[in-house]
């Protein structure tokens, strides 16, 4: 068996959401912004590969992980790109990571915050796709009026452990790799959002959050908002990825306007997870390239 895992990052309130932080004095700083039903120790191993060069601040988006339900209810794209925003300002410009429905509120926040975003990295991004896979179908199901909170329900009756071994089956490429203690610790974290009153409405409000963008027209449609980002971006996708099409990749490349692609042999849909010493040295690339780039536009 692997060596044991690191412990999570500890985390304390920023405003009104939990950030996960690695200790500082790293020459850099990034943000990294979870998936749907995701949390802020969805980056733990990644930040830890990446600790001597960036100090890591992971966010629990509202309602997730350790941060409480908004007091307006507001799940959409746009209200978890202002709570991200929230923490740029805290941070400072930082390099921005985004994995699924993050990646997608990282591209909103790249887009209308250029000033608070030094370069991007997103994994398996749930950009806008008319050619959803069976992932996406489901959650677009989930999030039909009324349907969503029966299906939430249902979900509960569900033992807690059953349903953490079925997410990670669809987001892992092989869920055979899957620390015996990280499949603990997901599953202890399941029962205590089981206890939240609010957790069913923040998982259906983000889903619902997610699939309006996919019906989204004009200037805030995701892929418009896509082409205006000018940073240096990193786009990685998992061959094995059930849940956003890595053919989705070639509609990126036409779209950002300085993009790197990287396509993993043996990953799903949370690389971070998976490889994350793969994509680490992915993202020291990217950041070392924009480090030089800054200092070249100085002199």
């Amino acid at each position: 068996m692997a060596a044991a895992p690191i412990p999570h990052w500890p985390g304390r309130m920023f405003g009104s959401v939990h950030v996960r932080a690695t200790p500082e004095g790293a020459p850099e700083k990034a943000v990294f912004v979870h998936g749907l039903a995701g949390a802020a120790t969805n980056w733990t191993d990644l930040m830890d590969e990446l600790k001597d060069l960036v100090t890591g601040y992971a966010i629990d988006l509202p309602g997730a992980g350790f941060s409480p339900e908004p007091a307006d209810g507001d799940y959409t794209i746009a209200a978890h790109a202002r709570a991200v925003i929230g923490l740029l300002r805290e941070t400072g410009p930082a390099h921005l990571f985004g994995n699924s429905l993050g990646g997608a509120v990282a591209v909103r926040v790249a887009a209308t915050r250029p000033d608070l975003v030094r370069s991007l990295v997103l994994i398996s991004p749930a950009l806008p796709d008319l050619l959803p896979r069976y992932g996406p179908v489901r959650v677009a199901a989930a999030a039909l009026p009324l349907l969503g909170e029966w299906v939430a329900a249902k979900l509960r009756l569900i033992p807690a452990e059953q349903r953490i071994k079925a997410s990670f089956a669809m987001v892992w490429a092989d869920v055979a790799a899957v620390h015996p203690i990280r499949l603990r610790d997901a599953v202890e974290e399941q029962r205590r959002r089981d206890a939240l009153a609010y957790a069913g409405a923040a998982m259906i409000g983000s889903a619902r959050g997610i699939v309006a963008e996919y019906f989204r027209r004009g200037e805030e449609n995701l892929w418009r908002q896509a082409a205006l980002i000018e940073v240096p971006t990193l786009i990685v996708h998992g061959r094995h990825d059930r849940l956003v099409r890595p053919a989705m990749a070639a509609k990126a490349a036409r779209t950002f306007r300085q993009v790197r692609l990287v396509l993993l042999p043996r990953a799903g849909h949370v690389a971070m997870m998976e490889t994350p010493r793969v994509v680490a040295a992915e993202a020291r690339r990217l950041i070392g390239e924009t480090r030089l780039g800054n200092a070249r536009l100085a002199n």
